[in-house]
């Protein structure tokens, strides 16, 4: 019997993206700043700054804050993006008000800013008064907020 073997070669290009494609994907870059409002909140959350630490300004009716460094509190989850929050209040023997905003990955051209659509968690944090009682401590109000991203250089 004969046995017959046929080899096909076939030549990849060893880099087979144009010019003009390497320059597109360079000139994207993922956003670090992010200005959002929505349901009487105003949130400017920068992951970086001049000095290298993250910064974030909440606006509300009843109060005009900044935060920066360890007083933001960030958490990567793989599904969502980042979780940055910050404490808006601390009431002795009563509780806390905290204030949570889901930071998507996004991808922006250079120079330029994509919209964005997340949503911002405020958190009331019930101390329990005298003996440990049961139920629920946490309180969550949720509000769509929309805005910009874009990629600042410092």
């Amino acid at each position: 019997m004969w046995e017959m073997s046929i080899i096909i070669a076939i030549a990849i290009p060893e880099n087979p993206m144009s010019d003009e494609t390497r320059a597109a994907q360079l000139s994207i870059q993922q956003a670090n700043n992010f200005s959002l409002s929505g349901g009487g909140i105003h949130v400017d959350y920068s992951s970086t700054s001049i000095n290298g630490q993250a910064r974030l300004a909440y606006h509300d009716p009843v109060r005009n804050l900044s935060f920066a460094g360890s007083d933001i509190r960030t958490a990567e989850v793989p599904d969502i993006g980042t979780i940055v929050s910050v404490t808006l209040a601390i009431t002795v023997d009563v509780g806390s008000t905290s204030f949570s905003v889901f930071i998507p990955h996004v991808i922006v051209p250079s120079g330029g800013s994509n919209p964005v659509t997340t949503e911002g968690i405020t958190t009331i944090h019930r101390l329990p008064f005298g003996p440990t009682l049961q139920g629920q401590r946490e309180v969550y109000r949720v509000v769509r907020l929309r805005g910009v991203a874009n990629h600042v250089d410092f």
